[in-house]
């Protein structure tokens, strides 16, 4: 694998988007979310690119926000996670939702946080039976990011996201899969095999179709109720961002140990 944060493999109509950061589990800091960005509005405006397929190396999806760049040790201001949300996350959240081609995420193993909110965001997601959804952000003090909280209330419902988020519970992809979080968990084995036929699939289907039934499910979501929530999202995770608890956990989990939240 290249030392790049993304890498970005074109065949046939198929644009196969990686994250690259194995040794850190594909945890996002500040180079891979701008690299992604940057790579998703490239495919978005390529019109060879038909399907996108995004998926991480190695033995993760995403481990979410990358908590070295935010040791409380080293930065002695509270950072503007309001801001980051708007200027880095959103956007990507955005593109993931809004291009009319479809995208496909391939869960190969665990998706945290900003990473599980990253694969939701896709039209279809296919993850291998190993892999787990973690929703910690109670953990580290926050609330929720990424359009996390907007994905798993349409899927679940309220009572059941707001019981996620507030205890911090990890999701099997089997347990994702009957929940309606996701599209299918298939095998680790059949992994590879099962997103190639929805791949194929979809690269056989009109694009035109594709794109409208992705636009015709987003109004059915109502668009200008989404915008409201990724306004607030941000400016709740900016205010969480902000408080002692929120530095004393991730100071815990750079320390490998319990938090202490006061």
């Amino acid at each position: 694998m290249s030392d790049q944060p993304i890498q970005l493999k074109r065949i046939r109509g198929l644009a196969t988007i990686i994250l690259n950061r194995p040794e850190r589990l594909n945890a996002l800091n500040q180079d891979l979310i701008v690299s992604l960005r940057q790579t998703l509005e490239a495919v978005a405006s390529d019109n060879n690119v038909r399907v996108v397929c995004l998926t991480g190396s190695g033995r993760a999806f995403c481990a979410g926000q990358d908590l070295t760049e935010r040791d409380p040790r080293i930065h002695k201001h509270p950072f503007d996670l309001e801001a980051i949300q708007k200027s880095m996350y959103h956007p990507v959240i955005r593109l993931l939702t809004e291009m009319p081609k479809p995208v496909v995420a391939k869960v190969n193993g665990l998706a945290a946080g900003a990473g599980a909110s990253l694969a939701m965001a896709s039209d279809i997601v296919i993850a291998a039976s190993s892999a787990v959804f973690s929703f910690s952000f109670i953990s580290v003090g926050l609330s929720v990011d990424a359009g996390g909280g907007w994905t798993l209330s349409q899927a679940l419902g309220p009572a059941r996201a707001r019981a996620i988020l507030m205890l911090g519970e990890e999701i099997s992809a089997s347990k994702a899969e009957a929940l309606g979080l996701i599209y299918r968990c298939v095998e680790d084995k059949e992994m590879d095999d099962s997103v190639d036929i929805v791949l194929d699939k979809l690269l056989s289907s009109p694009s035109s179709a594709l794109a409208s039934i992705k636009q015709t499910i987003r109004a059915a979501q109502t668009e200008q109720e989404f915008e409201d929530y990724l306004q607030q999202e941000a400016k709740l995770q900016g205010k969480a961002g902000r408080s002692s608890d929120y530095a004393e956990g991730v100071l815990a989990f750079l320390e490998k140990r319990k938090p202490n939240f006061r």
